[in-house]
């Protein structure tokens, strides 16, 4: 299992969807993610046909927070100028572990 890693703060658990298959599923058809999902490459995301809101970090090469956003159901984001991966999580999640813009996160397995 792997792990999203701010610092020497655990965010929480962690899927990888590394493939185009699993970046093309995301999240569809699940109710909602315990922990987040890293999709690299991304530089932009959607919740078209999404159950739930999701908190969308986009990350720089370095996995440095480049901007965060809370996207509803059915949205189409735009692409992030300099993003290369995108974390998702439930909606209220990023406020709850204190994510914000500039923070440098690590995948740790």
């Amino acid at each position: 299992m792997a792990w999203l890693v701010c610092g020497d703060r655990v965010l929480a658990s962690l899927e990888i969807a590394d493939s185009s298959t699993a970046r093309r599923r995301g999240l569809l058809r699940r109710d909602g993610i315990e922990g987040a999902l890293l999709l690299r490459p991304a530089n932009s995301v959607h919740t078209v046909g999404m159950r739930f809101a999701i908190d969308v970090a986009h990350l720089d090469a370095d996995l440095r927070v480049l901007r965060t956003s809370t996207m509803a159901r059915h949205r189409v984001g735009r692409p992030v100028p300099g993003a290369r991966a995108v974390v998702e999580a439930d909606a209220g999640s990023f406020e709850r572990w204190g994510l914000a813009v500039g923070d440098e996160l690590e995948v740790r397995e």
